[in-house]
């Protein structure tokens, strides 16, 4: 428990320390734009709640040293040191808003392959013919590892577009982890993923639902970083493990990206670096989420922004059940991570053509909105 706990009291309360000193630092760290395709709050809030994030693994990192003699103390320490570059980048974007995302990816490939040198992290089997020819070399296994933890990382900060919804959702993965881990009688990494767990819920008790403060990029890349890392150092220690289950658990963001890029490139012909306000999330925000529609009142557009997020919260789960069920299984995950683009797609496409099921859309009562209150 003290590898759930430890990270959870820390990050809390530096968390917390951020957003009541954003007074003094709000010039930089908070987030000034209200107006882009993809802003959904009424005032300035600070991005750097990776921050907390980041210190409460430091302190697990110290304390298993202190208090275990330097048992699973490595592990941690060595996870962090792979990630500064990931995390360093995104947080610099979120003082200066001066990192392009191309540097961002960058930085996070540099931790990637950090992470192959450092950790022995490397992508050598996926269990599909052909490709395992590629992995099964030493360059083929560091490019195709390095590109996944780039993509992993990318697709956790698009997703991060509503109170709550990339860091619970990532929490959910990384518990998934830590199961199977547990499983395999890997108690060191169930204990590490336990621990980013703390750490994220840390950050989440003051992100949702009010939004007191925002992950930003620096703890997107940082916490799509852990848990890519996660995933592949179980897949490469365990080969009980399938190679498709670190996917199957990550398949939620991964496919929004893939799909959004499909979407951009292929549809409408736009770079697909360009932010725009139709990812699955935003439809659900303007269609799905009809209670005060329109409503420029804070307490009405927080209340309609962290509704959103349990909608894809499902949507998660959906995907993490039969990675639990199946996790030694390639073809059986292979088949649900078909199911889950189909069921994406269909759900994607019956939103934005205005024909979603009307028990999904949440209307509430149009009484209790601001301005609408009995005299």
């Amino acid at each position: 428990m003290l590898f759930l706990l430890i990270p959870f009291a820390v990050a809390a309360v530096i968390t917390l320390y951020v957003v009541h000193s954003s007074t003094r630092h709000g010039h930089l760290s908070a987030d000034h734009d209200l107006s882009g395709p993809q802003k959904f709050h009424a005032r300035p809030v600070p991005r750097i709640g990776g921050v907390g994030i980041f210190a409460g693994l430091a302190s697990m990192v110290l304390a298993a040293h202190y208090l275990q003699g330097g048992v699973n103390a490595k592990l941690g320490a060595l996870l962090l040191l792979c990630g500064l570059p990931a995390f360093g980048a995104g947080l610099i974007e979120d003082f200066t808003k001066r990192v392009s995302p191309g540097k961002r990816l960058l930085a996070t490939a540099v931790s990637a392959a950090l992470g192959v040198f450092v950790l022995g992290a490397a992508i050598t089997r996926t269990d599909i013919p052909g490709l395992d020819l590629i992995v099964g070399t030493a360059a083929g296994a560091f490019i195709a590892t390095v590109f996944t933890v780039a993509g992993v990382a990318n697709s956790v900060n698009i997703i991060d577009g509503f109170n709550g919804l990339s860091s619970m959702c990532v929490s959910l993965m990384l518990l998934t982890l830590a199961y199977v881990a547990y499983q395999v009688g890997d108690t060191e990494l169930a204990l590490w993923a336990l621990a980013g767990v703390g750490a994220i819920l840390g950050f989440f008790v003051w992100n949702y639902p009010s939004g007191m403060i925002f992950l930003g990029d620096g703890g997107a890349y940082f916490m799509g970083f852990y848990l890519a890392e996660m995933g592949i150092l179980l897949i490469s220690r365990h080969s009980e493990v399938s190679p498709l289950f670190a996917l199957m658990v990550c398949i939620y963001p991964v496919f929004e990206t893939l799909f959004s890029i499909y979407r951009r490139r292929v549809l409408r012909d736009v770079s697909p670096g360009a932010p725009d306000g139709i990812h699955l999330h935003s439809l659900i925000y303007r269609r799905l989420m009809r209670w005060a529609i329109g409503a420029r009142d804070a307490r009405a557009m927080t209340r309609r922004n962290s509704m959103t997020a349990p909608y894809l919260w499902t949507l998660c789960i959906s995907s993490l059940a039969p990675a639990l069920l199946f996790w030694d299984s390639t073809p059986m995950i292979l088949a649900c991570m078909v199911l889950f683009g189909v069921i994406y797609v269909g759900l994607y496409w019956r939103i934005v053509r205005f024909r979603t099921p009307k028990w999904m859309v949440f209307r509430g009562d149009p009484r209790k909105l601001p301005g609408n209150e009995p005299r």
